[in-house]
């Protein structure tokens, strides 16, 4: 009887261990795991990455507005060299921001963005953006950052998305560390 409860004993211990590290791993993999489906699905405004436009498609234009703001620890500057403008959906489409860092030491800044309505992530594409790579700026350096992109015209004709006329671009900058 005693060796029966040993065994169930051991059975429950290592079914908990598979069970405590099958946890650790999903927590481990659960932000990159948010990270693909946000940028599958458009989630949250995550904005999609492309190789290239397809070209305009129509005549009804969307107004891109551009937002700026940057980490209260991140001592730059940084606002769009325009405040909106107006594509048509399919065609390629440039917008400037600026960066100015505002100290004596070189410092290390890295871009998060999304795009509102949160539904338009989907459609909204990147060719290239500042946001891909850590910026860093050398004291008192100003930089002009491009961001080159296309509203996917298949927003024409999804139900949920058709009738928007304004999506804003919107960017936070937050310092790069070696920590993240």
């Amino acid at each position: 009887m005693l060796t029966k409860q040993k065994k169930s004993n051991k059975s429950t211990a290592i079914f908990l261990s598979v069970l405590a590290m099958s946890m650790l791993a999903l927590a481990y993999a659960s932000v990159p795991i948010y990270r693909i489906f946000c940028q599958v699905t458009g989630y949250g405004g995550t904005t999609q990455v492309a190789i290239r436009a397809p070209g305009a498609v129509g005549n009804k234009y969307i107004t891109v507005r551009f937002n700026a703001d940057v980490s209260k620890k991140l001592p730059w500057e940084f606002y769009p060299l325009q405040k909106e403008m107006k594509v048509l959906p399919g065609e390629p489409s440039f917008a400037m921001y600026r960066s100015i860092n505002k100290t004596d030491r070189p410092i290390s800044g890295m871009a998060t963005y999304n795009v509102t309505p949160n539904k338009t992530g989907l459609y909204f594409n990147k060719i290239e953006c500042f946001c891909f790579i850590r910026q860093t700026l050398q004291p008192h350096q100003t930089i002009d950052m491009p961001v080159m992109f296309y509203i996917d015209p298949s927003m024409l004709d999804d139900e949920s998305a058709k009738d928007i006329e304004t999506i804003t671009l919107s960017y936070t900058f937050f310092e790069y560390t070696d920590e993240y």
